[in-house]
């Protein structure tokens, strides 16, 4: 049955609060529940992976469903609606009277943030001496971030992204301290747990971005919180202002309260604050070894980042590359970042990829991955030619899976255990095969005209397999139960 084949893909977005109306197909309802042939339960089997599911037994039901899955998938906080529709009602005839207006008691999202709450808000950044602005993929979802620019450049106060959230303040700006949580920088995890004043927007406390609960909780420090889901407030951390509404909305009436308060106070102290920060970036904490004439993956990204000019749509899978990527690749516009940030599912970058490709025609669309994430979806090569869809390949081939073995060398003393990949294809047979272009790049010398080459073709769906340093671990890094504090910068610190 397709859609049990589906789960994973719901499961990724409802995690990633992707809205999505997902229709599936089953047995004639007279044969429901008795093991016919390809039944699944797709209301039980994916209950806790959607924000609702429907099964329509009448086919007068469904316009008024699909009009309800639409309207729950992209409100509130967005995510998965499934309908699942049995043979029999499919293949129905009747009367189709699409209803113009909705009513739902029972879902009811709230959207206006609580104007006390957000007076409250205003109050703390104005005293706040170490303040920081914490933010996430809700920012890309409200399309809030030039509301947030507006914000955060009227404060002067530092930013960071988590994962999903890259794009939503622009990365080249000095205001910006870079992605934080287990991969990210120094400074944006040290001002995390420095702060004294911590306004996270859109944003989930995500284990993997703040690390052990109980040391993120021992610093004293205020904290509010703005989300339109009202769940994730205080789920992970207990919060003193929360704020449940629609973040555009929010961090507009925050700013005109901003801007009606006057200039801030503790001046003095916010110069101190930054001064703090800037020793902090000193540690250049994503250095790498530039001289060395292995490929280097952080190599790779930068030149790709420097070639396109910021400006294409850069997807990823999951691992080591998918950390690269969100190191080295510098977004000023959101929306050009897309990757499973939440559930972490290998394989979505070359899907995410075409998908994109076929919105924007007329855009640069790559996909960063590795050897072992695109063989999880190396099929999609066919659905590329089919439907003419070209996009970049960029495979960064450790011949590992490469995050796996960083933690077994980290943890288990190098003890690898199916982390190895001693059986791959050539890559570039492999692409020719489906009908497209393929390259390995063995040289550091050679990557700069491989991607040239890549961007050139802009017809042609372009695999460039980069032979990449075996052993290059991300750094920093968190080892689970640690404080976000406690990072490993290198291999000087094992």
């Amino acid at each position: 049955p397709g859609v049990t084949n589906a789960v994973t893909g719901i499961a990724t977005a409802y995690t990633d609060s992707i809205p999505m109306v997902v229709i599936s197909g089953n047995v004639p309802t007279y044969a429901i529940g008795e093991d016919a042939f390809q039944e699944a339960d797709t209301v039980g089997i994916t209950r806790p992976v959607v924000k609702h599911n429907f099964l329509v037994k009448d086919v007068k039901d469904l316009p008024l469903v699909i009009k309800k899955a639409f309207h729950i998938a992209q409100t509130g906080r967005p995510g998965p609606v499934l309908i699942d529709i049995p043979k029999d009602v499919s293949a129905a005839k009747g009367p189709f009277v699409y209803p113009d207006t909705l009513e739902m008691r029972s879902y009811n999202p709230v959207i206006k943030g609580h104007s006390g709450q957000i007076r409250k808000a205003v109050s703390l950044l104005q005293e706040a001496e170490r303040p920081y602005i914490y933010t996430g993929g809700g920012v890309i979802l409200a399309d809030a971030a030039p509301e947030l620019k507006e914000f955060a450049d009227l404060l002067g106060y530092p930013v960071t992204n988590t994962l999903m959230g890259l794009g939503g303040f622009p990365g080249t700006s000095p205001q910006f301290l870079g992605m934080l949580g287990m991969h990210g920088t120094y400074e944006a995890n040290m001002a995390m747990q420095h702060s004294d004043v911590l306004i996270a927007i859109g944003a989930r406390f995500d284990d993997r971005v703040i690390g052990n609960t109980t040391h993120f909780a021992s610093h004293p420090r205020k904290i509010i919180h703005i989300d339109i889901d009202p769940s994730v407030i205080s789920k992970r951390v207990k919060v003193d202002v929360p704020i449940v509404g629609n973040l555009k909305e929010v961090l507009q009436e925050m700013t005109a309260q901003l801007k009606a308060a006057g200039p801030r106070k503790n001046d003095a102290k916010l110069a101190a604050w930054w001064e703090q920060i800037n020793e902090w970036r000193k540690k250049d904490c994503l250095k790498y070894d530039e001289a060395s004439q292995i490929v280097k993956p952080q190599y790779v990204v930068q030149k790709l980042w420097e070639l396109t000019g910021g400006d294409a749509f850069i997807c990823s899978d999951v691992g080591q590359h998918q950390m690269w990527a969100a190191q080295f690749y510098k977004f000023d516009k959101p929306r050009r970042w897309i990757n499973s940030g939440g559930l972490g599912t290998m394989g979505v970058g070359l899907p995410y990829a075409m998908g994109i490709k076929k919105a924007f025609p007329d855009k640069d669309v790559f996909t960063i991955t590795g050897e072992g994430s695109i063989q999880m979806c190396i099929q999609e090569l066919s659905t590329c030619k089919q439907y003419d869809t070209p996009v970049k390949i960029v495979s960064l081939n450790n011949r590992y899976l490469g995050m796996v073995r960083q933690w077994q060398e980290l943890t288990y003393n190098k003890r690898y255990s199916s982390s190895y990949m001693d059986s791959l294809p050539d890559f570039v047979k492999l692409a020719e095969a489906f009908g497209h272009v393929g390259m390995r790049i063995e040289k550091k010398s050679d990557v700069e005209g491989a991607l040239k080459e890549a961007i050139r073709l802009k017809d042609r769906t372009v695999f460039m397999d980069f032979q990449t340093d075996p052993e290059e671990n991300v750094w920093p890094m968190v080892q689970a139960g640690k404080d976000i504090t406690e990072m490993l910068l290198g291999s000087e610190d094992l």
